[in-house]
């Protein structure tokens, strides 16, 4: 269970002078030991933000000389607050809230003996008052920095499979509480909903699993002018390593600018469902697509890469 570690980090967020560095020293008052905790501060002309990075060996990770796989476990937003426009923590900040938890828990966890097998590379940003855009149903949440240079800064390193947390309740397209994951998200191509993930999904809430219903749209870049949900799949756009999209939902249309709409059981069940694919994926129990159906599809159908770029020019 997340709920302590969900509190302690909503609390450190609902500020209107957080920083990294405050995510930073709570992270290290847990556990000092095999974690590099990474803050980079970002200014722009729109403002700045502090580019948070966790990396957590794991017994038999990369780091370590093993051969284990590693999860890269992004935390995507626009901001945590969009001051001075609203007061408050924002929905939007719900990925980072959650993404925050599970490493919080991790180290939690190595300080009393229990270790992941493969390296996590957690990564979010924290930013207290970005800006807001026009969108519908709802406005979005904004940032200061392009989603370009977003991406590079969260996803980079050697990663086997990323996990992209995201609030996701300005839309009519998924109407539960609670948290929804979307197909695996691979080189432009949008496959099949992974069997092993579900099941994770069904062990951690007790219910039959929700998906994200994605389109080709969601999985293209930013800036080309066309509809996406939100951001929750633009990881997908800067690697060649399968995406998968963990969604924050409700069952009405919430803004990601609108205040008093984090609900805690919400997010702590996705952190607990990402915590449990860190462990099982690290361990080789979790595939996030068919690697011989991959070859298949690659064969008869060829390459999509171009769904990762701005496309041709109009």
């Amino acid at each position: 269970m997340l709920l302590k570690e969900i509190v302690e980090i909503y609390n450190l967020l609902d500020s209107s002078e957080v920083t990294g560095y405050d995510i930073k020293s709570y992270l290290s008052n847990i556990s000092n030991k095999n974690v590099d905790i990474n803050v980079h501060t970002l200014k722009v002309e729109k403002g700045s933000t502090d580019f948070v990075r966790i990396t957590i060996p794991g017994t038999n990770g990369k780091i370590n000389g093993g051969n284990a796989p590693t999860l890269g476990v992004l935390g995507r937003l626009g901001g945590i607050g969009a001051r001075p426009e609203v007061t408050g923590f924002v929905s939007d900040g719900d990925g980072a809230l959650a993404v925050l938890a599970v490493a919080a828990k991790i180290l939690n966890m190595n300080s009393k003996g229990d270790l992941l097998k493969g390296d996590v590379v957690i990564s979010t940003h924290i930013c207290p008052d970005a800006p807001t855009i026009p969108h519908n149903p709802v406005p979005f949440m904004d940032s200061p920095v392009d989603m370009a240079t977003m991406n590079s800064e969260e996803v980079k390193g050697n990663l086997d499979a990323i996990i992209s947390v995201d609030t996701t309740k300005g839309n009519r397209i998924i109407n539960h509480n609670g948290f929804a994951i979307s197909p695996t998200v691979k080189d432009g191509f949008i496959l099949k909903v992974s069997e092993d993930l579900l099941d994770i999904m069904e062990r951690t809430t007790g219910k039959l699993p929700k998906v994200l219903p994605i389109t080709n749209q969601d999985i293209t870049p930013y800036g080309n002018n066309i509809h996406h949900i939100n951001s929750i799949m633009q990881p997908s756009t800067a690697t060649s390593s399968p995406v998968v999209g963990v969604a924050i939902t409700t069952e009405s249309i919430v803004a990601g600018c609108a205040t008093g709409a984090t609900n805690p059981y919400d997010v702590e069940q996705a952190a607990r469902y990402v915590l449990e694919v860190c462990k099982d994926f690290g361990e080789g129990k979790v595939s996030f697509y068919d690697e011989t159906e991959w070859d298949i599809i690659k064969k008869r159908y060829g390459d999509l890469k171009i769904l990762q770029t701005l496309g041709n020019n109009i």
